[in-house]
């Protein structure tokens, strides 16, 4: 068995679509109000701010992933993120099983250096000392030796469904609604997104695979990074759209009361929007030489052809 913690995000819904599709279908999914993603599914209720509920959840497993998300609060990741790492973790060493984590860059220097799986943690920022503690546990228990840890990271998301990040918020939802596109800070500036679906099959790959154990890997990605300018000409195209735009200031985006509060708390972020983004995933391709990386244009495609999806499907209900 094989069981995801966090199980209700973008990242976990496609993990144990990917699981099921290629590796098992027997799957748990835990979180406080789990829901099915495939028929064979088992859903269980825990919180993983409790230790013997989380210790109840992951017994049985062969392998454990945790993908488990907070909403964007500085206050809630130090108060809860690292307690519900400590207790997955201390799950798994309990029932034997092997910990895949899920992780992503917030603890890396934000400049324009290539970033490779030995990049050293320079975070800026609450929410960058939360993750690279987090990230720091993990190792710790990956030199312990008792179980099987890997650490699958991701740079920032675009994809379908409910994926958040900058660019689908203030670009690619703006664009699907008809309005013009915000870009972050500079458009001329190189971007590496990583397709949420490819993260989670990337990490389904990593899970499944015993000698990606005891190792860091960077989730696979479209290696032809586009500036924001041509990432919104490509988005423009694809959605029959103008392709005008407007670069939004660091200034305002810091600025209080302008966007979403999870635009607002993910503030620490902005100074790497000045800079390229060049996250490097080609450990993972050489090891997953068969695994097919989805371009940006054929990831926007699908975006718009969802978005089509459920117009036609609100249609329908209206009539």
């Amino acid at each position: 068995m094989q069981t995801i913690l966090g199980a209700n995000g973008q990242i976990a819904v496609e993990l144990a679509r990917e699981l099921n599709r290629r590796y098992t279908t027997d799957l748990r999914l835990v979180s406080r109000r789990p829901r099915a993603v495939n028929a064979a599914d088992s859903p269980v209720a825990a919180d993983l701010l409790d230790a013997e509920q989380t210790k109840a959840a992951v017994a049985g497993s062969e392998i454990v992933y945790f993908t488990a998300g907070l909403p964007p609060k500085t206050e809630l990741w130090e108060a809860q993120f690292p307690t519900m790492l400590r207790n997955a973790l201390d799950a798994s060493r309990s029932a034997g099983a092997k910990f895949a984590y899920f992780d992503n860059t917030y603890m890396y220097p934000q400049d324009d250096r290539v970033q490779t799986e030995d990049t050293p943690f320079a975070p800026v920022g609450r929410k960058g000392e939360v993750r690279a503690k987090m990230a720091s546990m993990v190792l710790d228990e990956m030199a312990r030796g008792d179980i099987d840890v890997l650490i699958g990271r991701a740079p920032e998301f675009y994809g379908p469904g409910r994926t958040q990040s900058f660019t689908n918020t203030l670009i690619i939802d703006n664009i699907k609604n008809g309005r013009k596109p915000r870009v972050p800070v500079r458009d001329d500036r190189l971007r590496t997104l990583i397709w949420t679906p490819d993260a989670s099959r990337g990490l389904a790959a990593l899970g499944n695979a015993p000698k990606a154990y005891g190792q860091t890997w960077h989730l696979p990605v479209d290696d032809n990074r586009p500036t924001y300018r041509e990432f919104v000409a490509m988005a423009a195209e694809t959605f029959g759209r103008d392709a005008g735009y407007t670069v939004v200031p660091r200034w305002v985006l810091s600025s209080a009361g302008l966007f979403s509060q999870q635009v607002r708390e993910i503030k620490e972020l902005l100074p790497r929007y000045a800079q390229d983004s060049r996250f490097d995933s080609s450990k993972f391709n050489a090891a997953f030489p068969d695994f097919n990386v989805t371009t940006y244009r054929t990831g926007l495609g699908i975006i718009r052809a969802e978005t089509h999806d459920e117009r036609a499907g609100q249609d329908q209900r209206q009539q």
